[in-house]
């Protein structure tokens, strides 16, 4: 399985290669096919690399439930369909977005290549993670690329009385010259659902204005959103507009379902919605001599010299670097729960 380094105590390292294996036999003993549980895995140690905890090895037992409970296919295989000349579908088969979009991204590269221009539409996915990981690797590729997702209803509309949008995450990738991409990954729900769990997990609060209880009363308390209660859009109005755009380019486009539309009650232990995923990408040198990536870089510049601190995906970079020279840190309860999972039967885990 690789070796992992002890770290502080309470914790354990591990180098990013090490958690990979690790993971990808966890995915395989929940069931999943090699290349779905490669795939996974893979975004898994991203997230976890980058410092995006909420969506990294914290959301393993979610994997593993849903699976478990035969809410998604951890073995689909995706159906990918032209629609047009810059135009793809793909039915995910009730499995994993981001084997759907693997399967899809050299045809969808192509595309753009071609043409200047293209567009994926994702349907019957499970999407439960970030959404820069999916981006980032197009822009380090020369390409423009955004992506938006939806999720299961926990969001409310702006003036709104209860959930209709998801949590409803906007992503956008940008190459520049001489350095690394421009990657800002946000949710248009106040604050993300997977922190709003962490934090009820840690027992503590949250920030204000961010959520409401069962009763439309705001709280800070994160068991009270979690239990009946719902997260606000960033933003009032304006996030809330941008929320419903996104569940109209990703249900109503992609011909999957609207979040308010997504219903695992007959599925205990579901925890990844099924939704839909696009992505759209554009060759921002199309047809003329290359100039994209350093406009970019003179604006990035431009934003350093005003004063800003830093910009969309610093902070993830930076955390990468230490991670792959120092290894993944992980809580040791959180190893000796993957260890646990990696070690068992297909059928130990499913009733794990």
């Amino acid at each position: 399985m690789g070796t992992d380094i002890m770290g502080r105590q309470g914790t354990a390292r591990i180098s990013c290669d090490a958690l990979q294996l690790l993971l990808e036999q966890v995915f395989r003993n929940a069931g999943a096919s090699w290349r779905v549980a490669q795939v996974l895995a893979a975004n898994c140690v991203a997230c976890e690399r980058d410092g995006s905890k909420s969506h990294g090895v914290f959301r393993i037992p979610g994997y593993l439930s849903s699976i478990g409970s035969q809410w998604v296919d951890a073995t689909a295989e995706p159906r990918i369909e032209q629609v047009g000349t810059t135009f793809l579908r793909v039915d995910a088969a009730n499995g994993f977005a981001q084997p759907a979009l693997a399967a899809a991204s050299p045809i969808l590269v192509e595309m753009a290549r071609q043409h200047g221009v293209a567009l994926l539409a994702i349907r019957n996915s499970h999407h439960f993670s970030s959404l820069w990981p999916d981006v980032e690797p197009f822009a380090r590729d020369g390409l423009l690329a955004l992506g938006m997702v939806n999720s299961f209803a926990c969001t409310i509309g702006f003036d709104g009385k209860s959930a209709v949008f998801g949590t409803n995450p906007l992503a956008f990738a940008a190459p520049r010259e001489g350095g690394d991409p421009i990657v800002a990954d946000l949710s248009t729900s106040a604050i993300a659902n997977g922190d709003v769990q962490i934090a009820a997990r840690q027992g503590s609060s949250i920030e204000e204005k961010v959520g409401v209880d069962r009763l439309g009363r705001p709280t800070i308390d994160p068991n009270a959103i979690l239990d009946g209660g719902a997260l606000l859009t960033f933003g009032g109005y304006k996030g809330s507009a941008v929320s419903m755009m996104i569940e109209l380019f990703v249900a109503a486009l992609s011909g999957g379902r609207f979040s308010f539309e997504v219903d695992w009650s007959g599925h205990p232990g579901a925890q990844t919605p099924l939704t839909g995923q696009v992505v759209i990408l554009i060759d921002p040198d199309h047809g003329r001599a290359p100039s994209f990536a350093r406009r970019a870089e003179i604006l990035t510049r431009k934003l350093y010299s005003s004063g800003v601190s830093r910009l969309p995906g610093d902070r993830r970079m930076r955390q990468r670097q230490r991670s792959l020279s120092e290894g993944i840190e992980l809580d040791r309860t959180e190893m000796e729960y993957l260890t646990r999972m990696a070690a068992k039967t297909g059928s130990e885990t499913l009733s794990a």
